[in-house]
């Protein structure tokens, strides 16, 4: 199954979830409003749009994620890969590396992942 896609605003409002699940509606509501900038409206609209597109559920007032961070961060990276990219690492790795200055201990890092 493919992950639904998770907009900016909703990986923002995502990232909160993540840290703080479970979480109740009404707390959600608060962290947004601290957080974002968010009225109560804005994040019952959002929670309702996540919810129907199998981002995360929402049983009785408790909101929980379907999809974690990691799996969200690896369908954004697929999506940049692929429409930028034409879907090749290499190329995506040698754009990043130009633009990036690695230090070693990265470079490494980046062998040992490669090399698994």
């Amino acid at each position: 199954m493919d992950t639904p896609k998770i907009f900016e605003s909703e990986y923002r409002f995502c990232l909160i979830l993540w840290e703080w699940e479970p979480v109740t509606t009404t707390e959600l509501v608060k962290l947004c409003q601290q957080r974002l900038g968010w009225k109560r409206t804005t994040t019952y609209t959002v929670i309702k749009r996540l919810g129907e597109r199998g981002v995360l559920k929402n049983e009785d007032g408790l909101v929980s994620s379907l999809i974690s961070k990691e799996e969200a961060q690896v369908s954004e990276i697929d999506e940049l890969m692929e429409k930028k990219f034409q879907g090749s690492l290499p190329a995506f790795l040698a754009a990043f590396a130009r633009r990036q200055a690695l230090s070693e201990a990265e470079v490494e890092e980046i062998r040992r992942i490669i090399e698994k």
